[in-house]
């Protein structure tokens, strides 16, 4: 399987879903703001920062987890641990999405951020059994003869 398209595909579309929820959020607060009712008494203008916040806050991240992948298909190389986690917390992000997608906007909605995780979750698979930034081309591995770490003696035990 090759990794590097998988991995710019998944990029690619958290880049546009970064882009996707920043434009949401602020039509969200857009709306909000014309209404100028208070919710169980909170203000109104609170509100509308608050879901500016949160929509630019989404959108970085969903950025920076599009940017990590998208390095990682440039580069045919692993994310790093850091990396990884950040990705780990994007599937789970987009798994509970989904569920809570499903009943209040609909069976399209939930489909297209399980498929998003589902992306996130191939790439992190297909990254996985190699190691933090171990080399990822086809066919690459360790030279015969080599159980331990590139350079280290194998552990005895």
């Amino acid at each position: 399987m090759r990794r590097g398209p998988v991995a710019l595909t998944a990029g690619a579309v958290l880049l546009g879903e970064a882009v996707g929820a920043v434009l949401l959020h602020l039509v969200l607060a857009s709306v909000l703001s014309g209404q100028r009712m208070s919710l169980a008494g909170l203000d109104p203008d609170a509100m509308v920062i608050g879901t500016r916040a949160m929509g630019g806050v989404l959108g970085a991240y969903l950025a920076l987890c599009g940017a990590v992948l998208l390095r990682a298909g440039v580069r045919r190389a692993a994310p790093g641990r850091w990396a990884r986690v950040l990705l780990v917390t994007c599937a789970v992000t987009h798994g509970v999405l989904g569920a809570v997608a499903v009943g209040l906007v609909g069976w399209g909605a939930f489909a297209w951020l399980v498929g998003v995780m589902a992306l996130v979750v191939l790439c992190l698979v297909a990254y996985g059994g190699d190691g933090v930034g171990g080399s990822y081309e086809e066919g690459a591995g360790r030279p015969a003869g080599e159980d331990g770490p590139a350079g280290r003696a194998p552990l005895a035990g």
